[in-house]
This record gives structure tokens, sequence and C-alpha cells, in this order.
């Protein structure tokens, strides 16, 4: 089976070369890894250039962008300009972070759960990140999702959702969409990835406004954006982000921007999504 990889990297010398070397140690090695050298002012390129010299199947991809860090788009933007690097002999399709340490058997583990299941449209392990010493789960993981960080898509899954959307909550939409196709999704709880940097970090105020905006952009609706707020804001210990994110749905809705998703998607997910809150979660 063959794995593509795309790494975006921006101001990654602390982590990328761990990442890059947990790669080269797989079992299954990847036939094409490209990272996405994103307007860095660091030693990244350096370094990722180091393996590049070193393995044929990694390549350096140099590009300017903004240095404001903006979930969604800019990571989304730096992926594609990686894709396009890339043939079409790929059977899945991976956007990892360039913060990720990946057990030794991950691809090959992947490998296995995409060719038992026909149907398995994505997959992936599980984040975990230090807490004085010790590995714990990092507190954003959900058994039913995928971690933006670590996404692997079925070549026709990938296609039929239409591949990664530029914006805030790309990394939600994608399994919806995936599962509005009839398509499974899959995360292995013995797969442990050590994610060096916890996510959000960088985020700043205008990104978390972008967090409101994404859920009217997949027409979650009132209700349903009010609960997913609250429980983000408290998985994220900030009850004041509660606020930014109502007001970036607000904000979206009162200048009626563009959606991800057609009604009949949105119907859907809206129905996926009030499954999920009488059921176990959303």
């Amino acid at each position: 089976m063959n794995f593509y990889i795309v790494i975006p990297a921006h101001n990654e010398e602390a982590y990328i070369g761990l990442t890059l070397e947990s790669l080269v140690n797989q079992s299954l090695l990847p036939k094409q890894v490209v990272v996405v050298n994103d307007h860095s002012k660091d030693q990244t390129a350096e370094i990722v250039q180091s393996f590049a010299d070193k393995y044929n199947w990694i390549s350096l991809l140099n590009t300017e962008s903004s240095d404001q860090h903006l979930p969604g788009s800019k990571i989304v933007n730096a992926f594609y300009k990686g894709f396009e690097t890339l043939d079409d002999n790929y059977d899945v399709i991976c956007k990892f972070d360039a913060d990720l340490i990946f057990p030794n058997n991950y691809l090959e583990q992947l490998a296995f759960h995409f060719n038992a299941n026909p149907k398995l449209g994505m997959a992936s392990g599980f984040c975990y990140i230090d807490n004085n010493g010790e590995w714990i789960l990092e507190n954003l993981t959900r058994k039913d999702h995928i971690r933006g960080a670590l996404k692997a898509y079925r070549k026709d899954c990938f296609v039929q959702i239409g591949k990664l959307k530029p914006s805030m909550g790309w990394d939600t939409v994608d399994e919806l969409l995936a599962k509005f196709y009839n398509w499974k999704i899959l995360t292995d709880e013995t797969l442990h990835i050590k994610h060096l940097k916890p996510t959000g970090k960088s985020y700043n105020k205008t990104a978390k406004y972008l967090q409101g905006e994404a859920m009217y952009k997949m027409r979650y609706g009132f209700v349903i954006t009010l609960i997913s707020a609250l429980k983000l804001a408290y998985k994220k210990s900030s009850l004041s982000l509660f606020k930014d994110y109502m007001a970036g749905y607000y904000k979206a809705k009162l200048n009626n921007i563009d959606q991800l998703v057609t009604e009949e998607q949105g119907q859907f997910i809206r129905k996926l999504r009030w499954k999920g809150i009488m059921g176990k979660s959303i």
C-alpha cells in the first residue's frame, strides 16, 4: 500500500527532525514524503534537507506565506502546495503535523486496517502529550474523531469528500462528509503518537473567532453551535472562549459567508450531531 505524506512546517526546528526520524524508521516505509517549509525563519529547511539528502523519497518544498498563525487556511494551503508536487500513484494520502513522533509500526498498522476494510476512508492513532515526564492522552482526543495533526485518507474517500477545505473546521468537516458518503472512520487505541507541541498553543484571538465561523460554515445551526462551543471551551478550560466562538458564529451568519457543505449535507450533519448529543458526545 502506497503512503504519500505531506507535512506543512513553520518554524519547527525543534521537532521536525524527530518526526522525520520516526518516519524513516517505519516498518512500512512511505513512498513519498514532502515537507512544505512554510516561511520558516529558523533551521527547519536545513534539517529537512539533511534528510532529503539521505532518502530519495523525502523532499523539501520552500514556500512563502504570512507569519500569522490562522488554523485552517494557512496549513491547508501549505498542504496543497506539497500535494501538487506529488503524482497520483498513492493509495493513502496523509497530512501530518511537523511535531509528531510515530511508533515504528504506525503505517504498517494503518495499511492493515485499510486492507481489511475497503469502506474504511480514514484512520489514525491517538495523540499523547508530555505531562511532567509522563505521556498522557491529549485532552482534545476523542475516540470518534481523527485529529487534524495526523490525517490519513484512502484515495477514493479523499477525492469524494472534495479533499481538504482551506478553512477552520477542515478537520471536522472531512469526517462528516466521509460519513455522508458512507465511508467508515477508525481510530486505533494501540497506536500512541507523541505530540510534542500541544494543539492551539499559538492560536490568536482571530483564530478563536474562526472556530465559531466554522460551526456556521458546517451548518450546525444555533443550538448545536451553542452546545459545541460550551463543550469545546470547557475542554480548553477557558469559558471566555465560549464568547469568542459564538461571536464568530454570529458574525459569519450576519455576513452570510459561503458555507462548506450543501443543505443536504448540512441536514445529515445536524442529524448526526444530534445523535451524538443525545448519546455519548458531539
